[in-house]
């Protein structure tokens, strides 16, 4: 842990805790927030996933969007790498391929935060078992 030299360092080490504090509290009861998967095998890193997973992290906290950003790994559909799937509370998931990071924000400004569709879904093309 570095030195605290300056009220400013005092500040973001608080800021930072904070920050930590609610990923641990989002985690107890991930189903009461929104969940956000990233595809992070080999081949959706070498897409891009560990941009848009950093995105994603930073962009929900700084917005305050109560969430739980979470890494996976193979989603299983190669061709739309990288793949973010969505869970809001009480609605089944939604996957998105090839995002990058404008279909990162305007998943967050108009999936997340206003509730409608857009562009990008991949169709679900499978039972569950």
């Amino acid at each position: 842990m570095s030195k605290i030299k300056s009220l400013s360092d005092l500040r973001k080490l608080r800021a930072d805790l904070q920050s930590s504090l609610e990923l641990r509290e989002n985690a107890e009861s991930p189903e009461a927030v929104v969940q956000v998967k990233i595809g992070m095998a080999t081949s959706g890193i070498a897409a891009g996933a560990r941009e848009i997973f950093n995105y994603f992290a930073d962009a929900l906290s700084k917005r305050n969007v109560k969430a739980v950003v979470t890494q996976t790994g193979d989603m299983g559909i190669k061709y739309a790498e990288p793949l973010v799937m969505i869970t809001m509370p009480g609605k089944e998931s939604v996957v998105f391929g090839k995002v990058d990071l404008a279909k990162a924000d305007e998943i967050i400004e108009t999936f997340i935060r206003k509730g409608e569709l857009v562009d990008g879904v991949v169709p679900k093309s499978y039972q569950t078992i």
